[in-house]
């Protein structure tokens, strides 16, 4: 496979891409950002003093994969859970504006919605505060959301499973989203087990490296680690992704590869395994090759590093990439 994309192919793969049908299991999350200046020093405290200029909300966790695939054209829909308060009800409002089929989302009473408050002044990220929990579903929330995702996963070409180690996932629900022909799954190494057989894993690489015990310093320990994942979860891929050093990809089949990154400035790399994920499962969904997948996704996620905070990346943007790394 080239180490550039011919941007024929990927236009007609992104065609095909558009009537993909992908249903979402994941960590629901309500992404706050507050933006502004710094003006000075807390007279408090040696810390910067914000003078906040504007307040937004976007979809974050498992629903950023949902952002994802819905700017390059997909029908989507969620199963999740968030909580019964004023965040639930925003990430609601939001999966409505885009048109969501939340079916298999659930409110439950026992936690908040996760949220994540970010406040970014001169487009850089001062501090972060966390609202949620990680306990686990309740036995009763569990097995509701395990009833509506075995219900509706039929509906769809693929699902994405976006384990953010939030407490949702369990045999079970991953047993309810397995009936699609293509499952992909960006799983957090304390709950890897619970992923095996789906059609690809895609772990990063510190995600990898606490997964194997194998400590990545060269192709030869990448390739162990890809190859112990591989042996362990019985997955048709593993793939890696490598920030700023590309992808690796290891098949039940001997497939062996490393797609290079894209990007030409990295600016800020939250959300872009969100962005390749989405973009790998839908092409593997429209039947491409694993390897035009990834060269798909790589392209993607290059977009996606090049804004600041958890963006996405629509085909006109990945195509203009590929036309640009084509020097078309």
């Amino acid at each position: 496979m080239p180490e550039t994309l011919a941007p024929p192919s990927a236009r007609e793969m992104f065609e095909r891409m558009r009537r993909g049908r992908v249903l979402v299991v994941g960590d629901v999350m309500l992404d706050e950002w507050v933006w502004g200046t710094v003006t000075r020093i807390s007279p408090e405290a040696p810390v910067p003093v914000v003078a906040v200029s504007d307040h937004s909300f976007t979809l974050g966790g498992g629903a950023n994969v949902v952002n994802n695939l819905c700017a390059i054209g997909a029908r989507v829909g969620i199963a999740g859970a968030v909580g019964s308060d004023w965040g639930g009800t925003r990430v609601c409002s939001l999966l409505d504006e885009l048109q969501v089929d939340r079916e298999a989302l659930i409110q439950v009473d026992d936690r908040p919605t996760t949220r994540k408050t970010r406040i970014v002044a001169h487009a850089q990220q001062v501090v972060r505060a966390d609202w949620e929990s990680s306990e686990p579903l309740s036995d009763a929330d569990r097995h509701e959301l395990a009833r509506r995702i075995d219900r509706v996963a039929a509906q769809y070409d693929a699902v994405i499973l976006s384990d953010y180690a939030k407490g949702l996932f369990s045999r079970s629900l991953v047993a309810a989203a397995k009936q699609c022909r293509v499952t992909t799954a960006d799983p957090k190494p304390a709950n890897l087990s619970l992923f095996s057989g789906v059609t690809c894993v895609a772990p990063n690489v510190h995600e990898t490296e606490i997964a194997t015990g194998i400590r990545i310093t060269d192709d030869a320990a990448l390739t162990r680690a890809g190859e112990t994942l591989l042996s362990r979860l019985g997955c048709r891929y593993v793939v890696i992704t490598r920030g700023e050093r590309g992808m690796a990809l290891f098949g039940s089949q001997g497939e062996r590869s490393l797609i290079p990154s894209v990007a030409r400035t990295v600016f800020d790399v939250s959300g872009a395994g969100d962005t390749a994920i989405a973009v790998l499962t839908l092409a593997l969904a429209a039947q491409a090759p694993i390897e035009l997948a990834l060269h798909l996704s790589n392209y993607a996620a290059g977009v996606v590093v090049e804004k600041l905070g958890t963006a996405t990346a629509s085909a006109d943007e990945v195509l203009a990439l590929v036309e640009s790394a084509n020097g078309a």
